[in-house]
């Protein structure tokens, strides 16, 4: 068994499995994350959120995948009686995207539903998030990097029921530069957009998590669409949520319906590792338990 504390990972992202009583961690895990020969994926399981079994390989690469570096962030759901995994991937002389792979158990094997990803094909991509509306229609919310448009978008785009394919164009939802609290990475106009993440609050309102640079770095902000709708119009908090070393983030609930935001901290490789704050609700707005 391991403490969190032992585990080096970016970008966690928990699953809550009800059947099994078990929580399952997914996120960024190749040693050398920033360049060279992509592995794949591990994940651990624990029943307390303290202690960790694992890693066990969800997801190793092989000679006819399309992507060979880059492999982050990845999000599993269930749905519809499966498991699925949205994660991005980068390959040489290719744009980054985000590719869905499916597997009938958390821990996987997950194999790519496709051969090619889900975001759009000349298109900058990372970070895809799964959202289903009042319609139980699915979307994949992801950012278009800055990369290639400098003020970093987060856009999002219908997928039909079997996420297999998208349906229509995809929809800009905002800029990186829109938020207050957001600072150019590089130079004067060019700006982050990382890790978005769906959230419905008590009132019914539907927030976004999303990270970018702060003036203290790697930080959480929030924006919340005011129809209600994934399409927006969406409006930008005035302060980060968190402002300092903690980016990547995403909430869930334990078995206990206690409200817990994950984050990876420091943002220095190679320290990074799960944290799991408390978050509570007050009046619609998300505070963090510090």
């Amino acid at each position: 068994m391991l403490t969190k504390d032992e585990i080096r990972i970016r970008d966690p992202f928990i699953l809550t499995d009800h059947d099994s009583r078990n929580y399952y961690l997914y996120g960024t895990t190749d040693a050398n994350v920033w360049e060279g020969q992509a592995t794949g994926f591990d994940a651990y399981k624990s029943r307390d959120l303290v202690n960790w079994e694992g890693p066990f390989p969800v997801f190793r690469t092989d000679l006819y995948f399309w992507a060979n570096q880059h492999y982050w962030a990845p999000e599993v759901y269930f749905y519809h009686d499966q498991y699925y995994m949205f994660a991005s991937f980068k390959g040489e002389g290719k744009c980054r995207g985000t590719q869905i792979l499916v597997s009938d158990h958390p821990l996987g094997p997950f194999s790519p539903l496709s051969e090619h990803p889900i975001t759009p094909s000349h298109w900058e991509c990372l970070d895809g998030t799964l959202f289903i509306d009042s319609n139980e229609e699915p979307w994949i919310i992801f950012c278009h990097e800055w990369l290639q448009v400098q003020d970093g978008e987060i856009c999002a785009q219908r997928l039909s029921p079997d996420f297999q394919s998208t349906v229509g164009e995809p929809y800009f939802l905002f800029k990186a530069s829109s938020a207050n609290w957001v600072v150019p990475v590089r130079g004067e106009t060019e700006y982050i957009t990382d890790g978005p993440f769906l959230y419905q609050d008590q009132k019914g309102r539907l927030q976004m998590l999303w990270s970018s640079r702060s003036p203290k770095g790697y930080a959480v902000g929030i924006a919340i669409s005011e129809s209600g709708d994934i399409r927006g119009p969406w409006v930008q908090e005035t302060e980060s949520l968190l402002d300092e070393d903690g980016g990547h983030a995403m909430l869930f609930r334990t078995f206990n319906n206690e409200l817990k935001l994950a984050i990876h901290s420091p943002n220095r490789s190679p320290n990074e590792r799960p944290v799991f704050l408390s978050v509570s609700e007050k009046d619609g707005k998300l505070v963090v338990e510090k």
